[in-house]
């Protein structure tokens, strides 16, 4: 028989690990596995807080996808079209002109990107924190600021340089917020012209709590332990404007900041809008506990879908819950999709997804945490230590684990690179100066 082509839209966590598992599950002469994405690396995001920090290199948190997925077919480019009723998708390379891939199967897996409001100036002074672009330039801006706090005589230009705000308080918000004042504070150390005292971390939540994947005194604790480092903290609160980089509050209070940080919430893939697949409320495309596509009572034949982009049932709840869209739930619903393609390969029936939610774990800084895992609940140091094993196990690729335990390693015997390599975000700036043109009146004199 001619083998059926599948074909896996996104490499992040559920693409990535369908992709190996079909591979491996799958024979050649079974199917043929493609995977679209635009980056040729698949990022593991629960580490972007320690590559932005300097705790790991940033290389050390993305995993090469031709590397890893040797058994398929990997096409650096974008998918910007699927039209499921042909079972075809347009795929738009990074270079050359559009191309037209059918299929057999679809995994459906573009991810989310940043959930933002209208809110005046975000566009122009914001930035995310979801892929390993956003999080080394956070780091190298964040140090700048130092430079520039350390250089002026002007105290507004030094109180605007060393505040530094975060929107959202979520695990992302929390953990780059904590990651990234451990790491300023450390970098204190080599400017005596500057104070802790100097710094001002601000966190905007708009509800009352952090963290609302754990309980309630877990959040709180999370709260204290911020607060003793001085930070402040604002819940119950919206950013309303921070146009010209002013940050207006709607508890009334406004102030200068140079860093903003955008960490409240995602929404699916706008991709999704150029697709005939049936959406929630949310945009989310509708799944079956299978992972299969649904459209109201009707499978919808060679489609699947998972992780943040899917509105997957949790069997574990109530009926009318869904699975949150966490790393955890992606990498088990991409295991648990691929087993399935490889039953209907073979025309077997699939099995349903079911996974009860073991709990979470978040850093705060060097040797800090809190954790939550299977109703125990645990703080500092034990919580912090749970953390980086849990995701280092995680992590896919023993290259990528070896190398990110290394780095962990070597911090325990070698000081936290704290210099800033602003360059890297305009490189030809330097080179585009010096092979001006020389005017002609000037080559005369």
């Amino acid at each position: 028989m001619n083998p059926k082509r599948i074909l896996v839209v996104g490499a992040g966590h559920v693409g990535l690990y369908a992709a190996l598992r079909l591979s491996k599950k799958l024979s050649s002469r079974e199917a043929e596995v493609v995977v679209v994405d635009p980056q040729p690396h698949m990022t593991y995001q629960p580490f972007l807080p320690e590559a932005a920090a300097g705790n790991i290199s940033p290389r050390h948190s993305v995993v090469p996808l031709r590397r890893e997925l040797r058994k398929c077919k990997v096409v650096a480019g974008a998918v910007t079209r699927i039209d499921h009723s042909r079972k075809t998708a347009v795929v738009q390379p990074i270079s050359g002109p559009t191309r037209e891939i059918p299929y057999d199967h679809v995994v459906v897996a573009p991810g989310s990107v940043s959930r933002t409001l209208p809110i005046p100036g975000l566009h122009e002074h914001g930035i995310g924190f979801k892929t390993i672009g956003e999080a080394i330039y956070l780091r190298n801006h964040v140090l700048d600021r130092l430079d520039v706090a350390a250089a002026t005589p002007d105290p507004d230009v030094r109180r605007s340089a060393l505040t530094f705000t975060f929107v959202g308080g979520g695990y992302a918000g929390i953990e780059a917020l904590a990651e990234m004042e451990d790491m300023a504070r450390d970098a204190l150390r080599y400017y005596p012209e500057l104070e802790p005292d100097d710094m001002r971390w601000v966190l905007v939540e708009a509800t009352q709590r952090v963290l609302p994947e754990v309980d309630r005194d877990m959040g709180a604790y999370t709260v204290q332990q911020l607060l003793k480092r001085n930070m402040d903290i604002r819940l119950d609160t919206r950013l309303e404007s921070c146009v010209d980089g002013v940050v207006k509050l709607s508890d009334g209070d406004s102030f200068r900041s140079d860093t903003i940080v955008w960490t409240a919430g995602v929404k699916p893939s706008p991709m999704l809008d150029r697709t005939d697949f049936p959406r929630d409320e949310r945009r989310r495309v509708t799944c079956l506990p299978t992972l299969q596509v649904v459209d109201g009572d009707r499978v919808v034949e060679g489609a699947w879908s998972a992780g943040d982009c899917a509105a997957v049932p949790d069997l574990t709840k109530e009926p009318g819950n869904y699975c949150s869209p966490s790393a955890q739930h992606a990498v088990r619903q991409a295991a648990r999709m691929a087993d399935n393609i490889a039953l209907v390969v073979r025309g077997r029936p699939p099995v349903d997804y079911k996974h009860k939610h073991a709990g979470s774990v978040a850093s705060l800084g060097l040797h800090k945490g809190v954790a939550q895992v299977y109703g125990i609940k645990m703080t500092g140091w034990p919580a912090w230590f749970m953390h980086r094993t849990y995701h280092m196990s995680r992590i896919p690729s023993f290259n990528r684990k070896v190398r990110v335990v290394v780095d962990w390693s070597l911090a325990f015997f070698l000081k936290r690179e704290v210099v800033a390599l602003g360059q890297l975000h305009d490189p030809r700036e330097e080179f585009a100066e010096a092979s001006q043109p020389i005017p002609i009146t000037s080559r005369a004199a």
